[in-house]
């Protein structure tokens, strides 16, 4: 495992008259920020022509005012955020992706992870399918655009292609004349729609961006639903609902949601108050202060401080200017973001027993950096609390942990761990507690495999985060060589990808699309 990611953020927009959604889309982005930082793209549907443009970075830096406006006004537009949990950080792996087909233009945004990209991808290669990226997106793309060759409609297509998808995606679809958005029959990762009060319907990861664009939030889409918005209206496909218990990501609400969204009716930031009580419960300490490690800290520890009564104090301050350093790329980068993104406030930790709540604890390096900084402000003891329990497990469905390699619980014990990032005293919210985080969550069932190992899904045959840009393992080529009588060598399966991509242009429809 070369590094950790979350996973990424949709939106998408229809609006019955024709205005500026670039700008609108912009500004959903920017709500949505916090689940991806390496690449944003935006495409805008004037009457059947997509005008796009999508580049790496974040979302001010990756788009400029000039070529924002050089998108101009149209009635549908999709955009994406992106952080690479398959496939590596190029621009030609940058979203949203744009197909030209004889059945019509899409574009089309995912967040989440398939456990059959693998498979899926081969069978298509094998197929004669030619992918310029290294994502399992661009796999869900050409099986959407397969099945438009034989359904009436795009929805229909989409409908069809759902029960070839395997794992964890929401996704955001654009025609030349309909917008759909689809969850996963597990609803692993959330996808909500609202309206603004024009009539405009949106989608999007998160109900905070609903509130960047004034939109109203609605619901969010049930697991395995598809909703699709036309001249006609709005209306719901649920054939691939109900077909499996839902299973909604535990960890969107202890880290990847901002505090002030809402998923599945569950508040983000009050599950983060229930966690940090519930912290308190389990690993009491007498101390002086209780502090939040910046941002996703900071809720679980008023809750400590709440349950607790130790006053809760504002003792570390963040660079607003920095990004998450779980997420950055490379670890000698996260060491170096480490060092400038916090800072202590001596006069309240000076001479006190400070409780200190994060998140969670990846490979250790991090926190241990900030008991140091705690330290080194004059505290006289520093106690560890974390509001999710220990990381023993990969993910397979949108988090980019693809091996137990450096993950620091699979190798030290809870006390070994507080030795080794510097803290008197270590405490881990335990599994059974975490699950009871989202209060008035309509889908009480939550996946918590990288705590548990519980995995809704069978398990994916090639694991690895870049396995489209690696040659196919051995085994994999073995267990499937007597599947398939076609030849596996290594000059039939192994693709050369293409690395360029065009940043910004139009495409025109040649003719109107079918259904």
């Amino acid at each position: 495992m070369k590094k950790i990611n979350e996973e990424c953020g949709v939106f998408g927009i229809y609006s019955k008259t024709t205005k500026p959604l670039g700008l609108l889309t912009y500004y959903g982005l920017f709500a949505l920020q916090h689940r991806g930082q390496e690449s944003a793209g935006i495409v805008v549907n004037d009457e059947g022509v997509f005008r796009f443009y999508r580049e790496l970075g974040l979302v001010n830096d990756a788009m400029t005012p000039d070529q924002i406006s050089r998108l101009g006004s149209g009635q549908i537009s999709v955009g994406h955020v992106r952080y690479s949990t398959s496939g590596i950080t190029n621009r030609i792996n940058a979203q949203p992706i744009v197909v030209n087909h004889v059945k019509g233009h899409m574009a089309l945004c995912h967040n989440g992870n398939l456990v059959n990209s693998y498979e899926l991808r081969h069978k298509l290669e094998l197929d004669g399918c030619i992918f310029q990226s290294t994502t399992d997106t661009e796999a869900i793309s050409y099986v959407i655009t397969r099945e438009r060759l034989h359904c009436g409609s795009i929805e229909d297509a989409v409908n069809h292609a759902m029960d070839q998808l395997h794992g964890a995606y929401s996704l955001v679809i654009m025609s030349p004349s309909k917008l759909i958005a689809c969850r996963d029959e597990h609803g692993f990762r959330p996808l909500c729609y609202g309206t603004m009060e024009d009539g405009s319907i949106v989608f999007t990861s998160e109900s905070c961006a609903l509130d960047a664009v004034g939109a109203t939030l609605v619901r969010e889409l049930e697991p395995g639903e598809i909703m699709v918005v036309d001249d006609n209206g709005i209306r719901s496909i649920t054939d691939h609902c109900n077909k499996v218990t839902p299973s909604t990501c535990i960890f969107e609400y202890i880290y990847f949601a901002r505090p002030d969204s809402i998923i599945d009716g569950a508040s983000v930031h009050e599950a983060r108050l229930r966690a940090g009580s519930f912290l308190a419960l389990e690993h009491p300490v007498n101390a002086d202060v209780v502090i939040g490690v910046p941002d996703s800290g900071l809720d679980a520890a008023i809750g400590y401080a709440r349950q607790s009564g130790i006053p809760y104090g504002i003792g570390l301050i963040k660079n607003k200017y920095i990004g998450r350093t779980f997420i950055a790329p490379g670890q000698e980068q996260r060491e170096k973001l480490v060092r400038i993104k916090l800072n202590a406030i001596r006069s309240e930790i000076e001479g006190k027993r400070v409780i200190l709540v994060d998140d969670s604890i990846v490979r250790g390096t991090t926190s241990a950096r900030i008991v140091k900084l705690v330290r080194e402000a004059g505290a006289k003891e520093v106690h560890m609390r974390i509001s999710a329990p220990p990381f023993l497990n990969p993910c397979y469905y949108g988090t980019d942990i693809d091996s137990r390699e450096n993950l620091i619980a699979c190798h030290h014990s809870i006390e070994e761990i507080a030795k080794i990032i510097g803290a008197d005293t270590l405490g881990y919210l335990s599994v059974e507690d975490a699950l009871k985080i989202p209060a008035g969550s309509k889908h009480p069932h939550f996946c918590a495999a990288c705590f548990n190992g519980q995995y809704p899904t069978e398990i994916p045959s090639v694991t690895e985060k870049n396995r489209f840009e690696e040659k196919i393992p051995k085994e994999w080529r073995n267990r499937h060589k007597a599947e398939n009588d076609t030849d596996t060598d290594d000059a039939a399966v192994n693709k050369e990808q293409n690395t360029s991509a065009a940043a910004c242009s139009a495409v025109k429809p040649e003719e109107k699309e079918e259904g």
